[in-house]
């Protein structure tokens, strides 16, 4: 697999997630929330790899951009859990994960569209 900055922040920010969601689930009877977060900060990283075997140009923007709503999702039901203080984790640095991915793939989208 490609080793890109952008593909293996991605994969570390899907591990976080995966981990918050089992530490959560855990604890918290209603997981809808914890759910929305799973299916949202898991889909970045496979629409990153998706956009890398696209069939076009045009292809790799589309799954960037998709993978770029699903970071600012999941940095919404990050900022949600933490400020309802149902439980006690460490949401800064999933936040601040989840910041850098979305300004690497502002990135490059802007790369891909200039190369256009």
């Amino acid at each position: 697999m490609n080793k890109s900055p952008l593909i293996s922040k991605s994969l570390d920010f899907a591990t976080a997630i995966v981990l918050f969601y089992e530490t959560f689930s855990k604890q918290k009877k209603d997981t809808t929330i914890a759910k929305q977060l799973l299916r949202s900060g898991t889909s970045v990283g496979a629409n990153i790899n998706e956009a890398v075997y696209g069939n076009s140009k045009a292809d790799f923007i589309a799954k960037l951009h998709i993978s770029l709503k699903e970071v600012n999702e999941s940095i919404y039901w990050l900022t949600l859990l933490s400020r309802t203080y149902l439980l006690e984790y460490d949401y800064k640095s999933m936040l601040s994960l989840a910041d850098e991915i979305k300004r690497m793939l502002i990135s490059s989208i802007n790369t891909a569209k200039s190369n256009s």
